[in-house]
């Protein structure tokens, strides 16, 4: 279990709906259904409303600060079996890359590489009190892109698997923008009401098990529970 997973879920029963795409920055088709991920009648461009809400603020946000700038959307609402599909698919990658016989890999072997994709991927439960965070319409992954459409380099590729991913991997190296557009990106959403997740430098949530973990660090005084559960299809609950 991850610390979030500690926060209680009181499910407000907020829908699922579809993101305006014609606003945002989006690649189409979607990464992970490229990849074969199994969406079937979902769709990946679905947040819950008043998260959608708030990524539109980020954006007028940003939009205040840089005229014609806008957020590109990476991925959104994930159901579990895309999660999964996502995670073998990602276990396979790391096996392929250290050029590894996934037949005969010791139990030693197998259980480093699901710790090193668990450092970037939630563990697909179907658990309701520990949903992964996509699978409650509530996180997203995304960057920015300039007036022509050009994404703003960030360092790193989003899900890339290594110490890049870290939100503050390039603090120090002050011959690099990398720091300083992640903390644009960051400072927008943090302003619309998002958290962002401690290890990856894309991934923001609200109202989900990890946003009230961190927001509860921030204010001790001012806990909060989860409001959403996890969705399957346009049915969320706890």
């Amino acid at each position: 279990m991850k610390p979030y997973h500690q926060i209680l879920i009181v499910e407000c029963g907020e829908p699922l709906v579809p993101i305006p795409l014609e606003q945002f920055g989006v690649e189409l088709p979607h990464p992970y259904q490229k990849l074969g991920a199994p969406y079937r009648e979902a769709s990946p461009y679905y947040l819950r409303q008043t998260v959608l809400t708030g990524l539109i603020t980020a954006q007028n946000y940003l939009q205040q600060r840089y005229p014609g700038w806008r957020i590109q959307i990476f991925d959104a609402y994930r159901p579990v079996d895309v999660q999964q599909f996502m995670v073998n698919y990602t276990f396979a990658q790391v096996v392929q890359g250290q050029n590894l016989n996934p037949s005969t890999l010791s139990d030693a072997q197998r259980e480093a590489i699901w710790q090193e994709v668990y450092q970037i991927w939630a563990i697909p439960s179907l658990n309701p009190m520990t949903p992964p965070p996509h699978s409650t319409g509530a996180a997203i992954d995304v960057t920015l892109i300039d007036t022509t459409d050009y994404p703003i380099d960030m360092g790193s590729a989003i899900d890339e698997l290594s110490p890049r991913s870290h939100p503050d991997y390039y603090a120090n190296w002050s011959d690099q923008p990398y720091h300083t557009n992640r903390f644009l990106l960051h400072s927008v959403m943090l302003k619309a009401g998002f958290r962002r997740n401690p290890g990856e430098w894309w991934h923001f949530s609200m109202g989900d098990q990890m946003w009230a973990w961190l927001w509860n660090q921030e204010n001790p005084d001012q806990k909060v529970t989860a409001r959403y559960g996890i969705c399957n299809g346009d049915i969320c609950t706890i």
